[in-house]
């Protein structure tokens, strides 16, 4: 698109420096994870939710939604992590076509093995690399972020790609 306004130096350097830790962050994570419990970044966050829902319990679409999945995607993890008798699903009481992820004793104790070696990657490689104004500026940037994500009024354009395919980021 002509009319874009393309990233000015100081801009790409701080997109390059997001993509560059957020993939490098993601990675040790998802080692940490895979040594420690044989889990996923996708269903240990799952796992925390339902460790924090009341009852250990969330409805489907709402699990998809605090843990930033599309249903499908929600659907398949829980269906890995019930094979493995981390996760069963149960027929929401309220709503007879609502579906209910539950978090099992197992599961429990699953997540309670695996978060502090979980815990220990995200401090040592990002929280205790910051200063306490570090930490609250990042915090609002990345609430701001998310928010505006989040909003549907503040939804970007539809078509963001060079249709000549010159640039990009």
């Amino acid at each position: 698109m002509k009319d874009t306004p393309w990233l000015s130096e100081a801009e790409m350097g701080a997109w390059m420096a997001y993509l560059t830790a957020s993939h490098m962050l993601e990675r040790r994570i998802e080692e940490q994870l895979k040594a420690d419990s044989g889990l996923t970044h996708a269903q240990y966050e799952i796992l925390a939710k339902l460790s924090a829902a009341p009852g250990r319990r969330m409805r489907m679409t709402e699990l998809a939604r605090r843990a930033v999945v599309s249903k499908s995607g929600l659907t398949y993890q829980v269906g890995r992590l019930e094979k493995r008798g981390l996760v069963e699903r149960a027929a929401c009481p309220s709503d007879e076509r609502g579906v209910l992820a539950v978090l099992t004793d197992q599961g429990m104790r699953c997540l309670e093995k695996t978060a502090p070696g979980h815990v220990a990657v995200v401090r040592a490689f990002l929280i205790d690399r910051l200063t306490p104004e570090e930490l609250a500026g990042m915090t609002r940037i990345m609430s701001r972020a998310a928010a505006a994500m989040a909003s549907p009024s503040e939804a970007g354009p539809a078509d963001t790609r060079d249709t000549a395919g010159t640039a990009g980021t």
